[in-house]
């Protein structure tokens, strides 16, 4: 008898049924979130994880095969960030989302928050000076420059230097801002299909874990600074706090089919009685999950699907996903776990 790659608390939707019912949520949780159904999935991936590329993934192919090629010549030279854990993983075995540390996010939001700015205060110091030109009975040259400078010293030139600041930082200084964070703050493990989240506290760290089919998930809507809804989604421990939100990798949106087609996504991931989902992200790995290697031979999947497309059709692709996206039923469905 082949023994099963897969741990014996694995989840596969062939098992599941349906769940003693947990705790109830709170009354705000209950008015702000949505909960969603368990199975009945459909293939489909979200935009967050329909990357990347074709043309980065034969770069990286490349990339892999040459250092390769010069670790056996022993010529090879590590690139100077290339020894640091940054504690994420992303294959057939677990999805481990580990966030960059707080300086790393500080270099990037002042680089992209500056430039926005520069243009912005640009537009406006050049509209102000053009009307306060326009409203001056003589010297409107003069005026124009005494408007244009004011708004340009005191608000855009330091949005421009502070977005060069962050340019010069992140092109030439990577030891001053790449920085892994303390660890990963949760991981799903297809493997033995389990939850897991993980908490820092005084250098400390603990882990609390759950099987994956004891979780709910809920679209949760909470309002943005305008006051308008936004959906970001989560899941749930039924029986106990832990918990996860996804609006690190699914950004917060109004429409919520992206955050179901993320619940189907996670659920199809986990399942061992599944293939792994098909898209670029994870093609190296498909070769190394028992279900997807049965799948793709009985399927006649190429193993370089992605891979070897070409940009054009890798964007009718995307395209087609999401039309699948805009069309998914998820909220029509029966709850197999209730």
């Amino acid at each position: 008898m082949t023994q099963s790659p897969y741990a014996t608390t694995a989840y596969s939707s062939a098992n599941l049924q349906r769940q003693p019912p947990g705790k109830p949520r709170s009354g705000l949780k209950q008015l702000a979130g949505q909960r969603l159904p368990w199975g009945n999935t459909q293939e489909i991936v979200p935009d967050s994880f329909m990357m990347p590329e074709p043309s980065s993934l034969r770069s990286l192919e490349s990339d892999r095969l040459q250092r390769d090629q010069e670790i056996a010549k022993g010529t090879y030279e590590p690139a100077p960030m290339e020894h640091i854990d940054f504690h994420d993983r992303c294959d057939h075995e677990h999805y481990r989302h580990a966030p960059w540390a707080g300086r790393t996010h500080f270099w990037l939001y002042l680089g992209g928050f500056a430039k926005v700015g520069f243009f912005i205060f640009l537009f406006l110091g050049a509209l102000l000076a053009i009307m306060e030109s326009l409203m001056a009975d003589k010297d409107y040259f003069f005026v124009f420059l005494e408007s244009f400078g004011f708004v340009f010293f005191s608000a855009t030139l330091p949005c421009f230097s502070a977005w060069m600041l962050a340019v010069l930082v992140t092109h030439k200084f990577p030891r001053l801002w790449i920085k892994p964070g303390k660890g990963p703050k949760w991981e799903l493990n297809r493997r033995n299909g389990m939850v897991t989240v993980f908490k820092y506290r005084r250098g400390e760290v603990s882990e609390k874990r759950a099987p994956f089919h004891e979780f709910d998930a809920y679209v949760n809507t909470t309002p943005d600074r305008q006051g308008l809804p936004m959906n970001v989604l989560s899941i749930e421990h039924r029986y106990s706090d832990i918990s996860i939100h996804f609006g690190d990798i699914q950004p917060p949106d109004r429409n919520i089919n992206q955050h179901c087609a993320l619940w189907d996504f996670i659920q199809n991931y986990m399942d061992t009685n599944h293939a792994l989902p098909d898209t670029p992200l994870f093609e190296e790995h498909r070769v190394n999950d028992a279900t997807t290697v049965e799948h793709d031979k009985a399927a006649g999947r190429h193993p370089r699907y992605w891979r070897d497309m070409d940009d054009e059709a890798f964007k009718q692709a995307q395209s087609q996903m999401r039309a699948q996206i805009a069309r998914i039923n998820t909220l029509s469905r029966q709850n197999l776990a209730a």
